[in-house]
């Protein structure tokens, strides 16, 4: 992991040991001479950011930082963060963190350039804005190996009294280069790497079952499952293991890229959970994936049946393809235990404990969310019903 490789898919990518030292060159050799860092409250405060900062003012940039952003990012945060991109009079915007962090990074360059509240961008907004041809520059850097963010083209922000989730989605909001560092994720608490890990899991499970069509896609997905199964028990268990580290932070890039072709149930659960009960994403996604893969069984057998052998599942290669389908959802139980994500909902140590009372809400929010529509079997609410209340 000591050598930089630099590829476009279709985004410009620069990854390997050291990328990030070389966002300030980067941005000055495109006459970006004023960028606003945008990253998270907790993040702004270690030296791995300051550092990173340090780093731009040595290359003779002009640097503000934006550090508004905390929990699952809303609209306010993202307002702020315009507010704060005129202030400066910034000429671009580098996004430095995790999956809220770069979330909020999108939009940022619009909101400071084309003005409105960020909520009116989102696709479902009844008058919705369009995003300008030509945004600022923006450059990610992520931190953490789970969402993928920093390859996406949406970005997701919760209505600041309603907590529910929007989403604000264009190409033009792509990244025109990521910096995928592995060394900025190896002092990630083991916990944060297990709950960002199951979501990059998550991510390529659930585009690889969508029924869309996509090839293109599913070889990503399969990789990308391939991967983060043998590397996430390495990057919990040894957080210095740097070539672990980077094979997270792929599969996460790639479980991104994957799911254009759309996700699942595990995602509308997770969703539905963040916005109740205000729950991590990716400590969600890790709780709810087993659950939903066995309601996924009987529709998506051969292809759990295939992840099983690509996640080098114990017996994998034998039996009925029922057999090494549910040997899958099995393993994914296993892995949770070993990586220490909670089996269940009630086990959670999150803002505020989930509970039977959370039902009706719960399966409310999930049944209007879209990410289901491409869930392998089809999930009513009922279902939603019986999902949420076997997790408990």
């Amino acid at each position: 992991m000591t050598n930089l490789a630099r590829f476009a898919f279709p985004t410009a990518i620069h990854f390997g040991v050291g990328a990030a030292a070389g966002v300030g060159a980067h941005l000055a050799e495109r006459r970006c001479r004023r960028p606003l860092v945008v990253t998270d409250r907790q993040l702004a405060a270690l030296p791995v950011a300051q550092g990173f900062v340090r780093g731009l003012r040595d290359a003779g940039l002009d640097v503000a930082v934006f550090d508004g952003v905390h929990g699952n990012p809303t609209a306010s945060q993202a307002d702020a963060g315009g507010a704060a991109y005129r202030a400066h009079r910034a000429d671009c915007v580098v996004g430095f963190g995790g999956g809220a962090a770069l979330d909020v990074a999108k939009i940022v360059g619009v909101l400071g350039t084309a003005g409105g509240p960020a909520i009116e961008y989102a696709w479902d907004h009844p008058g919705v804005r369009a995003i300008p041809d030509d945004p600022p520059w923006f450059v990610a850097v992520p931190t953490t190996a789970g969402t993928g963010s920093e390859v996406g083209r949406s970005a997701v922000i919760s209505e600041d009294d309603t907590h529910v989730k929007r989403i604000v989605f264009s190409p033009r909001i792509l990244a025109r280069a990521v910096f995928a560092d592995p060394a900025l994720t190896r002092d990630l608490p083991a916990s944060v790497t297990a709950a960002t890990g199951m979501d990059a899991l998550t991510h390529n499970v659930e585009s690889y079952l969508s029924p869309e069509y996509h090839p293109l896609c599913d070889g990503v997905a399969v990789e990308g499952v391939r991967i983060a199964a043998r590397a996430l028990p390495i990057a919990v268990r040894d957080g210095a293991d740097l070539v672990a580290r980077g094979d997270m932070l792929m599969a996460s890039m790639m479980g991104a890229i994957a799911f254009q072709k759309d996700l699942g149930a595990v995602h509308s659960c997770a969703h539905a959970l963040s916005t109740v009960a205000d729950l991590h994403h990716g400590l969600a996604n890790g709780v709810m994936i087993d659950h939903v893969m066995r309601f996924n069984l009987p529709a998506a057998t051969a292809k759990l049946a295939e992840l099983a052998h690509v996640a080098r599942v114990p017996g994998a290669d034998v039996g009925s393809v029922e057999a090494r389908a549910a040997a899958f959802v099995d393993w994914l139980a296993k892995l949770k235990a070993t990586v220490g994500i909670p089996a269940t909902l009630s086990a959670l140590r999150g803002p505020r404990p989930v509970t039977r009372a959370d039902l009706p809400r719960l399966v409310e929010v999930a049944v209007k969310d879209l990410c289901h529509r491409t869930n392998p079997r089809p999930c009513t609410a009922a279902d939603f019903e019986a999902l949420f209340a076997a997790a408990l």
